[in-house]
């Protein structure tokens, strides 16, 4: 029962770490910008549902770890619920000491810089884990060039020849075999423009990448998008770069924006049905791949929670209600007409994103116990 090799050791516990971590980022971001905007706060909570332990702090904020530890929630002065929705009953309640603090009362731009202070530090988070992973281990990397080409595949097809040098890609400059990855992988069924140099001149080569299983570094099999050219040692020089400190917060942050990126494109093909529905997982595939980081050590488990911080962050910034970028859309809306959009037309929205929420969590559930 508490082998590495367990169930509570290997990948509860793990699951526990990663999952706490991101979700209290995200809420403390809430919780601070809003403290340092005046703004009152009745509870910060990790996790929902009933409350394991707590404490109250000197401004009279609760604070607890709650039975369900699948996210979190900070409920602001004034607030309906963990939601942030606005009650009107409850702020005329308030004495006028409150109601200067109370959430619904404060300036748009104050709303607005609090609700999105949570994903803000989401992206912080992910850019301070990989700044530090740069400082320490830098990374490898090999030169842009066809070592080999997969008969029959896209590059074949397209005219590619082993010596091939990529120069850019749907013209964005490449300069490792890396890069050129990152940016066919998910294109699949998307025809790409490729400029290489061949024997010192530029030629310009069209391929449409085809979908491929591969298993990445914990051992699960993805759909990537490839077009079938190989590097080798010979041709790409593989070497570690290594980073000075500023330089490693300049690759984090370039590295978090290429993750933001292909999270938008994955979800806009996902959408229209282009994308596998395996792709997506939730609490169940997410406590899998903890247990396996955690079996390949602590710095892999620290790299899990900055890819589930910024999918995280990313994620609560779709314009759905109750997600903060709905928040954000309303008090928009809220600054265009100087008012803000009627209760009636809020209850309405909120319902409508509550369905698509939690028909999503629903998807993901299913996906993670019966559909993949």
């Amino acid at each position: 029962m508490f082998g590495m090799d367990s169930l509570l050791i290997g990948t509860i516990i793990p699951f526990l770490f990663v999952l706490t971590v991101v979700v209290f980022v995200h809420e403390m971001g809430h919780y601070l910008v809003g403290r340092w905007c005046g703004i009152g706060v009745q509870a910060f909570s990790v996790g929902f549902g009933p409350e394991i332990f707590g404490f109250n702090d000197r401004h009279g904020t609760r604070w607890k770890l709650s039975a369900i530890p699948l996210g979190g929630y900070v409920k602001f002065l004034g607030d309906m619920s963990v939601t942030s929705s606005p009650d009107s009953e409850a702020t005329q309640k308030l004495t006028e000491a409150e109601r200067k603090h109370a959430f619904h009362t404060q300036p748009v731009w104050k709303r607005a810089a609090t609700v999105f202070a949570g994903p803000l530090f989401n992206f912080l988070l992910t850019i301070a884990v990989f700044a530090v992973m740069f400082s320490v281990y830098g990374r490898f990397v090999s030169d842009p060039m066809v070592a080999e080409v997969r008969a029959e595949s896209p590059a074949a097809l397209a005219g590619f020849e082993p010596g091939d040098r990529f120069i850019s890609v749907d013209g964005t400059p490449v300069e490792t075999f890396s890069d050129v990855q990152r940016l066919v992988s998910g294109r699949a069924g998307d025809p790409i423009t490729f400029v290489m140099e061949r024997n010192g001149a530029e030629i310009i080569l069209n391929a449409t990448p085809e979908i491929m299983e591969q298993q990445d570094a914990l051992g699960n099999t993805v759909k990537v998008g490839v077009i079938g050219v190989i590097n080798n040692e010979a041709l790409g020089q593989p070497r570690q770069v290594t980073y000075s400190p500023a330089g490693a917060l300049v690759e984090a942050v370039s590295e978090t924006g290429h993750i933001i990126m292909r999270t938008g494109e994955f979800l806009q093909r996902f959408v229209v049905g282009r994308e596998d529905k395996c792709q997506l997982g939730g609490p169940v595939k997410i406590a899998d791949m903890a247990g396996k980081a955690a079996k390949l050590g602590f710095e892999w488990v620290v790299q899990l929670v900055a890819l589930l911080s910024v999918g995280i962050g990313f994620l609560n910034l779709l314009p759905i209600p109750p997600l903060d970028g709905g928040h954000l859309v309303f008090y928009g809306v809220e600054a265009v007409m100087r008012r803000p959009l009627s209760e009636r037309m809020m209850d309405i929205a909120y319902r409508a994103g509550m369905f698509l929420v939690l028909a999503f969590m629903g998807f993901v559930f299913w996906n993670d116990l019966f559909g993949c």
